[in-house]
């Protein structure tokens, strides 16, 4: 059996098929098809009738994106036909999040981080909590930088636990700056994707960015800021309960974290499992929950947090 798509142009078939062909071969691949070039369009063939229904689908969908105006790559297509595959959701036109100029636009990909990020745009206090990978800060790091580019906010502050996992900060050379600086790291590698470095040195230096321990909230009022809490699940009940009481006026807080690799003291009770129980029936606070399927990393990573997955269920 086979079918023909027609294809309006070069340049289509040159999208469509990727770089070296490699995106149809993933298509041909995720369907057991077989995709030919001819004069009046795409050839698609294959032994079974519902699979070849199926690629005519996703190749359609992926026409009509290219003649909209989506651009995509490998990683948008291999996140795409899982999704596809799992529950028949095809998801390529949504508008990114934010158009950096240092980096491609940065949006969701998967069905969960596109219910994350509507959660953030509609409830001032959201929990993010799941396996790494799934975005969980980036993507919140993404939704901070836009709020700050559209005025909806005046600073951005981003703040983690120091936590330490195997060895202690006192045995870290120089002052507590320099002490606390690789617990930082990763906030200051999500921004100097979305950011002009000479941008991100500036809002540093004048406070509209600020990024810190998260001893350094106590006290504090948070007013007219987006508001990002790292590694969660590092948190206590107190340092949680804390936090949470210094929102302020026309700010939003995003919490993420994930309670299988907290490095907090054994026996100690894990903030975000508490959070959750207490926090969850409150108007204006939601949890989104990622699974394995949410990874946007390389796929062997989904696979290995599926396998430690089952076999945590193995044990209990």
């Amino acid at each position: 059996m086979n079918r023909i798509i027609p294809i309006e142009s070069n340049k289509e078939l040159q999208k469509i098929f990727g770089s070296q062909d490699e995106i149809m071969r993933l298509i041909e691949d995720a369907f057991d098809i077989r995709v030919s070039n001819r004069a009046e369009g795409i050839k698609i063939t294959s032994n079974k009738e519902a699979d070849l229904e199926k690629s005519l689908d996703f190749i359609r969908y992926l026409l009509d994106s290219i003649r909209k105006g989506r651009e995509f790559d490998k990683k948008d297509i291999t996140y795409c036909l899982k999704e596809y595959k799992r529950d028949g959701t095809l998801n390529m036109n949504e508008e990114p999040i934010l158009d950096s100029s240092v980096s491609k636009p940065v949006g969701p990909r998967t069905k969960g981080q596109r219910e994350y990020v509507e959660a953030i745009k509609n409830n001032d206090i959201v929990f993010s909590i799941g396996p790494a990978g799934t975005g969980k800060t980036y993507l919140a790091m993404a939704m901070a930088v836009e709020s700050l580019k559209k005025g909806e906010v005046r600073r951005i502050i981003l703040t983690r636990p120091a936590i330490e996992a195997g060895e202690s900060l006192g045995y870290l050379p120089g002052d507590m700056l320099a002490k606390i600086s690789p617990y930082l790291r990763p906030l200051y590698d999500a921004l100097y994707d979305m950011m002009e470095a000479a941008r991100i040195e500036k809002y540093l230096e004048i406070g509209v960015i600020e990024v810190a321990p998260l001893a350094y909230m106590r006290g504090r009022t948070l007013n007219d800021a987006f508001i990002v809490l790292d590694e969660a699940q590092n948190c206590t009940p107190e340092q949680m309960k804390m936090f949470l009481t210094r929102l302020g006026f026309d700010s939003k807080v995003v919490i993420t974290g994930d309670i299988t690799q907290s490095d907090l003291p054994g026996g100690k009770p894990l903030a975000l499992s508490e959070a959750k129980n207490i926090l969850s029936n409150i108007e204006g606070i939601k949890f989104i929950y990622f699974s394995y399927a949410d990874v946007v990393r390389h796929e062997l990573v989904q696979e290995i947090i599926e396998a430690y997955e089952k076999a945590s269920k193995k044990n209990n």
